[in-house]
């Protein structure tokens, strides 16, 4: 019997790249990466652009993302993303539980005039979960801030009271999964 391999690359290998790209930004952040669009949003585009770039570049033709019409697009605001190409797993311990490198944590802020600020954090996963904990990747939106790297669990016991990825805090949205990978 003959068995043929897939010709796309696995979700796990797309996942594991959108990981490296997001933590080599803590190190050193990519020429590749353009200024303007150095937010928390943009860093999910441009990691997860970047593994699709190196693993299916066919897929970026059409636009990785969805618009607020739900029709392809090359850019998504934070708001946008969540709303139509990332969907909610859940906001307590079992969606916790349920995370892979590349989901998404996201939340809600109230910024100038009361407008909401939305703020995504891009999940990494260990390798080796016995012996390493859940770590988040992201940008906190000042123009010339560097990407930071923290443990999930310690935001959810030490972050101040609107940033804990907690359900008791009404300003975490919950964590997310590319719809793509439902």
């Amino acid at each position: 019997m003959l068995l043929f391999a897939s010709a796309e690359p696995s979700e796990a290998l797309l996942r594991q790249m959108i990981g490296d790209v997001a933590l080599a930004q803590v190190e050193r952040i990519s020429n590749d990466w353009h200024p303007e669009q150095r937010d928390c949003a943009g860093l999910v585009r441009f990691a997860y652009r970047a593994a699709f770039l190196a693993l299916r570049p066919a897929r970026l033709s059409e636009g990785l993302w969805r618009d607020r019409e739900g029709k392809a697009a090359a850019f998504a605001d934070a708001e946008t993303l969540l709303a139509h190409s990332f969907e909610t797993l859940g906001r307590g311990d079992e969606a916790r539980g349920l995370l892979q490198t590349g989901d998404l944590v996201a939340f809600r802020q109230i910024g100038d005039g009361d407008a909401p600020v939305f703020h995504l954090m891009v999940v990494i996963q260990p390798r080796d979960r016995a012996h390493a904990r859940t770590r988040v990747v992201y940008h906190p939106g000042s123009r010339g801030a560097e990407v930071r790297l923290g443990v999930l669990d310690e935001l959810a016991r030490d972050a101040p009271a609107e940033w804990r990825p907690v359900p008791e805090n009404t300003r975490f949205l919950g964590f997310y999964r590319f719809k793509e990978w439902r």
